[in-house]
């Protein structure tokens, strides 16, 4: 769900449903689950099991790779495309800005994106402007400067 809704540009759907079972976000519950406060857990026993609300099988879910997959490159949204470094970032206005540093093909690109809650980013390279959200790959052991405004 989370992809999805970066995919149709809803940043504060795709927000909340990350919030809604990111670990740090479920701390007060830990104690609850009976679960490390920075994992994932496998499910969640239900309200007839005999240990209702306690967490099973932490560190045994693709969870969290998804998520990271889900928050580095569709919320924070930078992403290796075929020709360039996809910048499309789609996160909730209460991120007002942030800084991905990120290494491809033996560049590094650092990322500044500053968020205002809009759609669509407008990127600068190097201080040039760019048409589109896509940075043409660099040489290796260059560094790129990117700048989004969304």
């Amino acid at each position: 769900m989370i992809i999805a809704e970066t995919v149709v540009g809803r940043a504060e759907y795709a927000w909340e449903y990350w919030k809604q079972i990111a670990p740090a976000y479920r701390e007060e519950q830990s104690e609850v689950h009976r679960l490390e406060p920075y994992v994932y857990a496998q499910m969640i026993a239900g309200k007839d099991a005999a240990r209702h609300g306690e967490a099973k099988n932490s560190w045994l879910t693709g969870t969290a790779s998804w998520n990271f997959v889900a928050v580095s490159q569709h919320l924070l949204g930078v992403r290796p495309g075929y020709d360039g470094l996809i910048v499309d970032p789609c996160i909730g206005a209460e991120i007002s800005e942030y800084t991905v540093r990120r290494v491809i093909r033996g560049a590094t690109y650092v990322i500044t994106v500053t968020n205002s809650g809009g759609k669509g980013a407008t990127l600068t390279v190097d201080g040039q402007p760019i048409e589109g959200n896509e940075v043409p790959y660099a040489e290796p052991g260059a560094t790129v400067e990117v700048t989004a405004t969304v």
